[in-house]
């Protein structure tokens, strides 16, 4: 029975650290695998919250399975609170309220490989997508986008703060958010400085799903923090220096505060257990 029970707990949860964080890496697609791999779990409650626990410890920056959790949690079919939550991640209009919201003929710059920004470009013919290299992934999103049909023009680093400042819209994308930061790729910070600095618009989309309440968003915070800023894949970026943020609804100008996407979760307060 113990190792039944040893199965069940870990398990399933060391599946997620197989779920590859690499060019393309897309949250939904990772919320479902945590759903299925929590699925041996559905009806036991202690069993379930050290399951989320381990899960957020290897994930700490993926808002949407800190939103997955605490549903689950506070509800009384976890199961079908998942899937829901699943359903309502597919069906998502950030990547389509980005389209709809930029100008004509505009250029914008991207930092990283954004999974949900630049989900929908392709439909719009007359955008210039800068890719600002990051992780090394520039070449590979370019790639992506051309063999969609969107126009690119590819960036390195170093020409971070030309390629901001000359664009239309800088574009950031959120992987979680709390009510007063986000956090994105590194490089973000100084994109959206150097675009503000230009008076140019500078938007972050804040998918559903990846906005917090502040007492949960202070652990991610947390989790942030225990690595080297200076060497770190992501950084926090304030909410005061960008102009816009865009998500499932509109977009809206940053002064207006962002939704929570959960209730604060006790339980969730510390992991990794």
């Amino acid at each position: 029975m113990g190792d039944l029970w040893q199965s069940a707990l870990v398990h399933p949860i060391e599946r997620l650290r197989y779920v590859a964080r690499a060019g393309g890496f897309n949250q939904t697609d990772l919320t479902r695998e945590a759903a299925d791999a929590l699925a041996s779990l559905w009806g036991e409650p202690a069993d379930l919250v050290n399951a989320c626990r381990r899960m957020l410890s290897h994930h700490p920056l993926a808002g949407t399975l800190w939103v997955m959790a605490a549903k689950v949690l506070i509800s009384m079919d976890a199961r079908t609170a998942a899937f829901d939550f699943i359903k309502e991640l597919e069906t998502d209009r950030t990547s389509q309220n980005i389209v709809s919201s930029l100008p004509e003929q505009a250029t914008i710059a991207v930092v990283g490989w954004p999974d949900l920004a630049l989900a929908e470009i392709h439909k719009r013919q007359d955008i210039c997508v800068r890719v600002i290299d990051a992780y090394g992934e520039g070449a590979g999103l370019a790639r992506a986008l051309m063999q969609r049909g969107v126009r690119v023009e590819e960036v390195p680093l170093t020409g971070l703060g030309q390629a901001c400042a000359t664009s239309d819209v800088v574009i950031l994308e959120a992987s979680v958010a709390g009510p007063t930061s986000f956090v994105a790729p590194s490089g973000s910070h100084a994109a959206a400085v150097c675009g503000m600095h230009s008076e140019k618009e500078v938007w972050v989309a804040v998918g559903h799903g990846r906005s917090l309440p502040k007492k949960l968003f202070s652990v991610v915070e947390h989790a942030l923090n225990q690595e080297n800023s200076l060497e770190a894949d992501d950084e926090l970026v304030a909410l005061v220096d960008v102009s816009h943020t865009v998500g499932p609804k509109d977009l809206r100008e940053s002064e207006i505060p962002l939704r929570e996407d959960c209730a604060e979760m006790a339980e969730l307060m510390r992991f990794g257990i």
